[in-house]
């Protein structure tokens, strides 16, 4: 098919690379507008962007759709379909209207649950035992459209957003290929209202750990925001994130440690650190974070 796709994160790379493989003509790649990043704080192309150009695709960054000349070049493209990732930018209903088979939306989560910015971090933080990726055809609403294709998978007690980030992106990847080969034969089946949740932007104010909550919340926390924006307390008075996390056995005063292996007592049971990582650092095992820096039983975390 004739395709625009637009997405900005790593997370929508493997479905471009994935449409590019099976043969689709990308006539544009479409994806927010470099940012400022790195120590000079330089313009830096996003993910989708750079693989794009890497593939010789032609790409556009516009800020928003509001210019009537982003909309006409949008609509003069032609495509059949375009393909929508974690674009990040609000589509008008001209453009939502501008392809002769509409917008398809992968979306990370098994729709009505977790519609919205957040579904990775959201179903890991709520404790959801599955999520999986669902193919929407779009509608003006915040993901509200109709569903294609789903399919689920399995939250592990070990599983972080980045782990599962990376394997709803490879499955997106694959079920967007396999809904343009049968687009044709697929019922777009309305989602129910009922178990309909959202998935808010995560709010850096979230991110501090709360020793007093159950170790089960604080472990789901440490895990949902794990790689980023990373859950963080105060260690000997230096912030540090909390990037993996387990549940043990243990009691004691909220924030205690209760071993010399970064076992923490929470408002009841208790988690076990198992990767850290310092300002300025990069993220490692709980055994060389103590390496020199040893954490006693008894100290307090903030």
């Amino acid at each position: 098919m004739r395709l625009v796709f637009m997405g900005t994160p790593e997370f929508s790379v493997p479905a471009l690379e994935a449409l590019v493989a099976a043969g689709h003509e990308i006539l544009c790649v479409y994806s927010q507008p470099p940012r400022p990043g790195g120590r000079g704080q330089k313009p830096r192309p996003s993910p989708v962007q750079a693989r794009a150009e890497a593939l010789g695709l032609a790409v556009r960054t516009p800020v928003n759709f509001r210019e009537p000349a982003e909309r006409e070049a949008f609509a003069a493209l032609g495509a059949e379909v375009a393909v929508v990732v974690a674009y990040g930018l609000i589509l008008p209903p001209a453009v939502l209207g501008a392809t002769a088979r509409g917008c398809l939306n992968i979306h990370a989560s098994l729709l009505p649950r977790w519609r919205g910015a957040a579904p990775i971090q959201r179903a890991v933080m709520a404790g959801d035992a599955v999520t999986g990726v669902s193919i929407m055809r779009m509608e003006a609403g915040l993901d509200t459209g109709p569903v294609l294709l789903r399919e689920a998978v399995a939250i592990g007690p070990g599983d972080t957003s980045g782990t599962l980030h990376d394997r709803l992106a490879a499955l997106g990847a694959r079920l967007i290929v396999e809904t343009l080969a049968g687009l044709d034969e697929l019922a777009a089946v309305p989602q129910p209202e009922a178990g309909v949740t959202y998935a808010a932007k995560i709010d850096k104010a979230e991110a501090r750990v709360d020793w007093g909550r159950p170790a089960a919340e604080v472990d789901r926390l440490i895990r949902g925001l794990s790689p980023f924006p990373g859950a963080w307390c105060e260690i000997g008075g230096e912030r540090v994130k909390l990037l993996l996390s387990e549940r043990v056995e243990g009691s004691g005063v909220p924030g205690e440690v209760l071993d010399g292996r970064l076992a923490v007592a929470c408002g009841a049971g208790a988690v076990r650190l198992l990767r850290l990582q310092r300002a300025g650092g990069g993220a490692v095992e709980a055994e060389a974070f103590l390496r020199g820096r040893p954490v006693a039983a008894g100290a307090r975390l903030g």
